[in-house]
This record gives C-alpha cells, structure tokens and sequence, in this order.
C-alpha cells in the first residue's frame, strides 16, 4: 500500500513509529468529457471574464470574499505565517467508548502499520485497546491542517478515523415535539424492524447501479447494446398504517420464499435418517441452504 505519511504515535512516554496508508477507494466510474465532433478531450481554461484573457498559473493568487464581490488578497508569505509544520506525531489526548462518537463525526479511514522496530509497541496498544474497550480522541497535522481523529483497534492492527470538529457539523434543524406516533403504529414499525434485522454481512450488499454501468461499458467495447430493465414503480400507499402492514406482508412473503415446503423437508428428514442408519455423515445440503445460497448469489 501506498504510504501517506509516516510518524508516531504517542501516548504518556509510549512512542510508536508508524505508516499512514488509505483505507478504502472508490470503484466509481470516471468519465472525461469530450468534443461530441471528433472525441478529443475537452481542456479546461482559466480566465478572466473582466480582462477576457486567459489567466498562467502565476499571475492567480488566493482571496476570500468577506462580502459579496468584496475580497482580501492572501499571499504565500500571509499564509505561511500561520500554517503549521507537518507534525511527525499522532496524539493521543482521551480514550473513551466507541459508541459515545455519533458516525456524523467520521470523515474517511486510513490503516495505521508499525514500522519494524515498533511492532511489539504497536500489537501491545492495540491489544489494550481491546481488552479496555476503548478507542482514542487524537491529534495530528498533516499538509498544513490540524486534523481531529479516532484511533481504534481494527482486526489485528490499528485504523485512524478523521474527524469532523463539531463545528463543521450543521444543524439539525427539524423540530417534530408536536409530531405524535399511536401505539399501534410504533409497534407495527417495531415488527417492520425486527423483521429485517439480521447480523452485518458486508457481502450481502452491492452497488448495484455500478454493476449496471460496468456491463454496459463492457458491451459496449464489444460493440453490443445494453439496456436496463426499468424496476416497477411501487403502488401510492397514502395511508402510514396500510403502508406497514404492506412492508411487513412483503417481507414475511420473502422469508416464505426462502423456507422449505413440506415435501422438501419430508425429504431432507428422509436423507438424514438414511445417512444415521448406514453410518454415513449427512453432509447434503438441506433444501433451505441450497434457496439461501442462490438468494445470496442473486
């Protein structure tokens, strides 16, 4: 993995050298814009609508608008004056628990290695921080900015979390005090909860609008067509109650789907008594099983 930035992590008088590498990246497609006539790509020019020249690098300098139209010029030696020197240290100032953090605060994720000399240090931290339960509020500069973070254990190592300061988070402005739910519709979306509540499978979920455009890039390579089958529309349900008996009927005609009928089980009964009386393993898969692996799959 590629390395962002290299450091340490201090706690007390711990220090742990370590690397900084991104932790996920997007698999959107990118797409660049071309001149409809002969498919060469587009090139973007800065200019000045004031003097209708083209602008060079070096003749654009920084402004903020602390009025409509009305700006102050920041130049290099202004903002050097105040940026602060790449810090080298990752510091720690809380541990708390995990489930104090709302995930609004979360930015983007990077793995934390230890470089070779620290990975006893490293595995040792990691290891606390498991047993304790506890994840870490910390600090550290990197190109210019100060970035709030939360360092927690993750699998057999470490991950940093950016943080938004709470600042950066907006307002939630919506007020509901006068909105009253009745008792039958809480329980009926309580059961409409329950109903789909199943463990995290990170698997079980794909980005299928991707999938769709990498198809049809792909036929379209080969020079075929591609088209998508529009989803049917879902019925208007005007009525919250009608709307949640709706879901959960939907749902419980799913989980039917998936269950095997009499006649399978009466099989699947059949099969494993046979495989007890001759000695034999009963490693067949069930009916069930077989459904849920082809729902999976689908």
């Amino acid at each position: 993995m590629h390395t962002l930035w290299k450091g340490s992590i201090s706690f007390g008088l711990v220090n742990v050298p370590i690397k900084m590498h991104a932790a996920t990246e997007s698999q959107e497609f990118h797409f660049n814009y071309l001149h409809k006539t002969c498919h060469n790509r587009v090139r973007y020019l800065k200019t000045c609508p004031h003097c209708d020249i083209e602008v060079k690098p070096e003749e654009i300098v920084k402004g903020y608008e602390y009025e409509k139209d009305q700006y102050i010029i920041l130049d290099e030696q202004d903002l050097a004056e105040i940026e602060r020197p790449m810090s080298q240290s990752i510091d720690i100032l809380n541990f708390i628990d995990l489930k104090e953090i709302d995930p609004i605060y979360f930015q983007k994720s990077y793995y934390l290695s230890p470089e070779e000399t620290a990975q006893k240090a490293y595995r040792l931290l990691s290891q606390a921080m498991i047993e304790t339960g506890k994840v870490a509020i910390a600090r550290f500069t990197m190109r210019s900015k100060q970035y709030l973070a939360c360092l927690r254990a993750y699998e057999e190592g470490l991950v940093l979390e950016t943080m938004y300061y709470p600042d950066e988070i907006r307002q939630f402005d919506v007020n509901l005090a006068k909105v009253i739910s009745t008792d039958t519709e809480i329980a009926l979306a309580r059961q409409l909860i329950e109903s789909l509540a199943v463990p995290f499978e990170p698997d079980r979920y794909r980005d299928e609008l991707r999938e769709q455009v990498k198809e049809m890039i792909e036929r379209k390579i080969a020079g075929e067509t591609y088209k998508v089958t529009a989803a049917p529309e879902p019925g208007k349900v005007v009525d919250l109650m009608e709307a949640l008996r709706a879901s959960l009927a939907a749902t419980e005609h799913e989980k039917e789907k998936l269950e095997p009928s009499p006649v399978e089980k009466a099989e699947t009964s059949e099969k494993i008594e046979s495989a007890v009386t001759e000695g034999k393993e009963p490693s067949t898969l069930t009916p069930r099983k077989r459904k849920t692996k082809r729902a999976k799959g689908a």
